[in-house]
């Protein structure tokens, strides 16, 4: 019996039916491991993170069951966020770029002590890089950039009494970034390097003598408790990512992809807002001066930020920080200055030789 051309015809087509059927029918993910900042750092866990993930679903259009949790609260370690997030251990994790950097010195050129110095610099910084740092991130990672945004000016808090940055000769400094490790060792001091949630008892029992934070998160730290000498100089912005997993993101269609990405752009911008208001009543509150509306009031000594101290910290860019950093990054990727120089070299004015 010969089948007609109809019927064959309707058989053929079953048939491509059939075989496109999986694809057309693959969803996008139901549910999201989202692992945040530190608890301690209340106003960005409390006041931003959190509510974004319980409103992610709703806000984004994505059907999405978010489970949230600060990074201490799941036991995770700073310097360990990079590599749990490109193995897939979470589908989004909330990065410290200065930590990130000692898996590959390429991140942290991001956010080099000493070249962006306040929060309109930095932003232009961010901006040059992001392109540059998002492919690498990928190529190398595994993970894809969410946000880029900072804590905030990165400041000195000391347990013991100082008038300028020449009195933290010989003392025990917290750092936590290779470049700011370069301007300690620079300005005679030794660096420690500590975790956030170490550096309070690292102060309180000698293990170090300073340690660099923003006045929003040394404030909810408690820090003032365990110093007594706040130096509001700042040499960088400690700049954070919150990065997804690059398997579980191409899960996404397209349009889920768009939306998602458009929510998390509102969180970043709340992060920029947060960083460049909150540390001025952080700060006041640090030294116990009014208005101190939003954090907790200390009576820390303020030392006076000077031209010549600014003066030390510009010095140190080209007379260490720049010149240490293009020694490990050329290292792994000849074209790691070229590309410094064209995008976060050209927007901060400097160029390496």
């Amino acid at each position: 019996m010969t089948k007609s051309p109809t019927l064959a015809a309707l058989l053929l087509a079953t048939g491509a039916l059939l075989a496109v059927a999986p694809a057309a029918q693959a969803a996008d993910p139901t549910t999201m491991r989202a692992v945040g900042n530190f608890s301690s750092n209340r106003k960005h866990v409390e006041g931003i993170e959190r509510p974004f993930f319980d409103a992610l679903s709703d806000k984004s259009g994505v059907k999405l069951q978010v489970n949230y949790n600060p990074m201490d609260v799941v036991g995770v370690k700073a310097d360990e966020a990079l590599r749990l997030i490109r193995s897939g251990a979470f589908d989004v994790m909330s990065v410290q770029i200065g930590q990130a950097s000692r898996d590959d010195p390429f991140f942290e050129g991001l956010d080099l002590i000493g070249v962006s110095t306040d929060m309109a610099q930095l932003r232009k910084a961010v901006d040059a890089y992001r392109e540059a740092f998002d492919q690498r991130l990928q190529k190398k990672f595994n993970a894809k950039v969410l946000t880029l945004w900072p804590f905030g000016p990165q400041v000195f808090y000391c347990n013991t009494p100082i008038k300028s940055l020449d009195d933290l000769k010989g003392l025990k400094v917290r750092s936590f970034t290779p470049s700011m490790a370069a301007l300690i060792q620079h300005l005679g001091a030794t660096p420690v390097t500590l975790q956030f949630s170490e550096v309070y008892p690292a102060l309180q029992r000698g293990v170090a003598n300073c340690g660099v934070t923003s006045p929003t998160s040394g404030n909810s730290g408690k820090w003032p408790e365990v110093t007594t000498h706040f130096l509001p100089l700042s040499v960088s912005g400690s700049v954070q990512g919150h990065f997804v997993n690059l398997d579980y993101w191409k899960k996404f269609s397209p349009e889920s992809q768009a939306k998602i990405l458009a929510a998390f752009k509102g969180m970043e911008d709340q992060m920029w807002t947060l960083a460049e208001t909150a540390n001025t009543d952080a700060a006041n509150c640090n030294v116990g001066k009014d208005p101190c509306t939003e954090g907790t009031k200390f009576s820390m000594t303020p030392v006076e930020v000077t031209p010549a101290d600014a003066a030390k910290v510009k010095a140190a860019v080209t007379a260490v920080v720049l010149p240490i950093w293009k020694e490990s990054c050329n290292r792994i990727d000849p074209g790691c200055t070229q590309t410094w120089n064209e995008t976060v070299g050209e927007a901060a004015g400097y160029k390496i030789d």
